[in-house]
């Protein structure tokens, strides 16, 4: 199993690429893909998803190219399909470029499948409505999003979003997961939960 991280598009998304045997599921590509497809080509791998953590037009910029080089289906929070009627998940606020359009289908909630590993999918709501988290055990990977951060948290002034509902996400859904599970978060570095739950000052004090 092998995580390679690319970071697309006007606000420095990261992408995530896991793969295995062959297979890849692609998390948040925020931008162009070009990188993507250029990594998948040169790995042999073929795209079996493209996962979103939640539907802030900065994590779909490059959903319908890749989706349309790979036919990789795409998977989005159903809690976040109202924002798709929103400048925060069409683009165009701000002077930045609006998304263009894809089809998309619900990700599940539960246990799941994806480039052959096993994946549990997590509603993690807080910065988003919808917002939801990918763990793959086998890979002690969790994919969060903008749920948490290396020593910080999402926004949770963007609308649909609740600073008591992201703690209470963060601390029931990902402080529960193994110590050693690597946080791969939507921007900035990795980190994991044992890190984020001694040292992230936004649990330590208090002071969401």
């Amino acid at each position: 199993m092998y995580i390679e991280s690319f970071n697309l598009g006007p606000l420095e998304t990261n992408c995530h690429v896991l793969s295995h045997e062959g297979l890849a599921v692609a998390v948040d590509p925020g931008g162009d893909p070009t990188e993507v497809l250029e990594h998948l080509r040169a790995q042999k791998l073929s795209l079996t998803h493209i996962l979103v953590t939640h539907l802030h037009f900065d994590h779909i910029y490059g959903c319908a190219r890749l989706a349309r080089a790979t036919l990789a289906p795409i998977l989005t929070p159903a809690g976040d399909a109202g924002l798709m009627r929103t400048e925060l998940g069409q683009g165009g606020m701000f002077g930045f470029p609006t998304v263009e359009p894809f089809e998309s289908s619900p990700a599940p909630e539960g246990p799941a499948v994806f480039a052959g590993l096993q994946c549990l999918c997590l509603a993690t709501p807080g910065h988003s409505p919808g917002s939801m988290t990918y763990y793959f055990p086998q890979a002690g990977a969790a994919f969060v999003g903008d749920l948490i951060f290396y020593r910080s948290v999402g926004r949770t002034d963007f609308p649909g979003g609740s600073a008591a509902t992201l703690k209470q996400s963060v601390q029931e859904k990902i402080f529960t997961l193994p110590g050693e599970t690597v946080l791969y978060s939507g921007h900035g570095l990795e980190t994991t939960v044992d890190s984020e739950r001694t040292h992230n000052p936004f649990f330590l004090h208090d002071m969401l």
